[in-house]
C-alpha cells in the first residue's frame, strides 16, 4: 500500500471522521462503520484534507482540468479546500463550484456557488464517499444541464466497495460504467481493513466480514 494511503487512513481516524461500532446509514442499513466527513472541523483539518484530494486528483487526472465541482453540501468544503490546495502544491489555478439546493433569485442568482460552468469546462467531482452512487445520479445531470462540460472524473475520500444498485458492480465501478467517467477513491474500504487489521478488535473483524458478506462487491 502506497505510504500517503495509510497517512490518510490514520488522519481519518484521528479526526474521528471514520468510526467503527453500530450505525444506520441513509439507506436504512446497519453498518459496523461510518465515515463522515462533516466532522472534518478547523483549518488543520481541512488544509490536509485539500492537500490529500489535490494529490489523488493529479495522481489519477491529471492538470487538464479547470473546476473542481463539490455537490452540496458536504461537497462545498472540499471543492473549495481541494482547489485551494491545488494551486498550493502544482501551481495551477482552478476555479471552484458547487450547486446550491434551490436556486437563489435575487443577488448572486442561480444554482451555483462559487464559479458558474460554462461551455468547454473539464470538471472533476469530488465527494466524501461513495455508497451506492445517488448522489451522483442527482448532480451529474446538473453539470451537465449547464452546458458543453466534461466531467474528466470524480473522486471520493472513501470507496465502501459495496455493490451497487445494478447488482453487478460495485458502486464506484458503477458510476464509471454509467456516466462514462473515471472514478477513483483516494482509499477503498479493502485498504482500510487491510491497514488496520493488526488495530481493530476481533469483535469489530467480525462484524465487518459479515456485513461485506451481505453487501459486499466482489473484486
Amino acid at each position: 500500500m502506497e505510504s500517503y494511503k495509510r497517512e490518510f487512513i490514520d488522519f481519518m481516524l484521528e479526526s474521528k471522521v471514520l468510526c467503527f461500532g453500530d450505525f444506520t446509514l441513509k439507506s436504512g442499513r446497519k453498518s459496523p462503520f461510518f465515515m463522515n466527513a462533516g466532522l472534518y472541523e478547523d483549518g488543520y483539518e481541512l488544509e490536509k484534507l485539500g492537500e490529500y484530494y489535490a494529490s489523488a486528483i493529479h495522481e489519477n487526472f491529471g492538470d487538464d482540468f479547470d473546476v473542481i465541482f463539490g455537490p452540496a453540501y458536504k461537497g462545498i468544503p472540499i471543492s473549495v479546500t481541494a482547489a485551494m490546495a491545488y494551486y498550493r502544491l502544482y501551481g495551477k489555478r482552478v476555479r471552484y463550484s458547487s450547486n446550491r439546493k434551490e436556486a437563489k433569485d435575487h443577488g448572486d442568482t442561480g444554482i451555483f456557488l462559487g464559479a458558474a460552468l460554462k461551455d468547454g469546462d473539464r470538471v472533476v467531482m469530488v465527494e466524501d464517499v461513495t455508497t451506492s452512487g445517488k448522489s451522483i445520479s442527482e448532480t451529474y445531470p446538473i453539470i451537465k444541464a449547464a452546458g458543453d462540460v466534461t466531467v474528466v472524473g470524480l473522486m471520493v475520500s472513501l470507496d465502501r466497495r459495496e455493490i451497487g444498485p445494478g447488482g453487478k458492480l460495485p458502486a464506484l465501478d458503477e458510476v464509471a460504467e454509467t456516466y462514462g467517467i473515471n472514478a477513483r477513491a483516494i482509499v477503498t474500504m479493502d485498504e482500510v481493513r487491510e491497514a488496520l487489521d493488526k488495530e481493530i478488535d476481533d469483535s469489530v473483524k467480525l462484524a465487518l466480514e459479515e456485513y461485506y458478506k451481505q453487501y459486499g462487491a466482489p473484486n
